[in-house]
């Protein structure tokens, strides 16, 4: 399809940016902001691996799906279809991706197949990026323009990526950290580092294990980790109640656990991604590098939200840490805004279009 006539069709079509994450999905519609924010989960039938209906015929993807973990009944599995930023799983995603691009069109005057921008984790390989083009032309697209993760992360920061300056981004999602240089529109140098917000509370997991053998679930260690983690001491130190089962006694129990003892436990995954920075950092020309003593590194992601973690990372690299406005939406807002420049989206993404 002619690049021309595909940019006619976007007349007559929603055209779409997805932040197709490990945890969340986000989607962003072309001159209208970011219209849905769901969890990337999908509950299906384990027999035939469809997609579960409820009573009333509705596919229980995003909210409905997790809200599903560990209540469903054992016909019924709920999944994550994607694994350290990438699809673990072809068809599922396939679905995931289908209830978003319905979800969006569902009352509008045209549905006509939609372009779409999908952000990606930088340094997957083509096999990852084939597959991601595959599922998202299934689930209904035109046509399909990847965007590196980094590079969106950039651009919905509002970072002057097309300038001949040095602009750093560590994107901290919920299965990877993207870490990149950004000059001139494209990616200088850069790191991905399958460190993020789930191995945060794999962490806190086997924390407790070891350390009280005191074991919880996913949902409590994610609670764990918004209430008192943190990764930098604090002003004033927190401490949560808990509720687990003591491996001891082999019961339902409470435990107290401080904010100190869930800093302890996220020495590693912290530890990895400033030394990803570092290495980032290492291999970046000198001229840019000397550009980020001004520009510092940008911070993004649900991971960038941990307490301390600018604090942390400057102390051990020594240049300013700042977080992106709403980083929690920052590469979604990069693909809509990408959508809405055609040259920019020339510019930094691969695509379909002129297949």
């Amino acid at each position: 399809m002619s690049g021309y006539f595909d940019r006619l069709l976007s007349y007559f079509s929603t055209d779409m940016g997805i932040d197709l994450g490990t945890a969340n999905t986000l989607v962003c519609v072309r001159g209208e902001g970011i219209v849905m924010n769901e969890p990337s989960y999908v509950a299906v039938l384990r027999s035939t691996k469809r997609a579960y209906r409820d009573r009333h015929g509705n596919v229980a993807v995003g909210l409905k799906a997790k809200e599903m973990m560990g209540r469903a009944p054992g016909a019924i599995e709920v999944v994550r279809p994607l694994k350290d930023g990438v699809i673990a799983d072809f068809e599922i995603t396939e679905i995931l991706l289908s209830y978003f691009i319905r979800a969006v069109n569902r009352g509008r005057r045209f549905a006509l197949k939609p372009r779409l921008v999908v952000s990606t984790p930088t340094g997957i390989t083509q096999v990852e990026k084939r597959t991601v083009i595959e599922a998202s032309e299934r689930a209904g697209a035109r046509s399909v323009y990847l965007l590196d993760q980094a590079m969106a992360t950039g651009v919905g920061a509002g970072l002057p990526i097309q300038d001949p300056v040095g602009s750093m981004v560590v994107d901290i999602g919920g299965g990877t950290t993207d870490i990149a240089v950004l000059a001139l529109a494209g990616i200088v140098r850069s790191t991905s580092l399958r460190v993020a917000g789930d191995k945060f509370n794999q962490a806190i997991i086997d924390y407790l294990k070891r350390r009280h053998n005191f074991a919880i679930g996913e949902g409590w260690a994610e609670s764990i980790k918004i209430l008192i983690g943190s990764a930098f001491p604090l002003e004033q130190e927190m401490t949560l109640e808990i509720k687990g089962t003591d491996l001891n006694a082999n019961r339902p129990s409470a435990m107290l656990l401080s904010s100190e003892e869930v800093r302890n436990a996220f020495q590693e995954p912290v530890g990895a991604i400033i030394k990803a920075i570092a290495h980032t950092l290492e291999i970046t020309p000198p001229e840019l590098a000397a550009d980020l003593v001004d520009t510092g590194i940008c911070l993004a992601g649900g991971g960038s939200l941990l307490r301390g973690l600018d604090k942390a990372i400057n102390a051990a690299i020594h240049l300013p840490v700042f977080i992106a406005d709403n980083p929690l939406e920052c590469v979604a807002r990069g693909t809509g805004k990408a959508l809405d420049d055609i040259e920019l989206l020339a510019q930094i993404a691969q695509t379909t279009a002129d297949d």
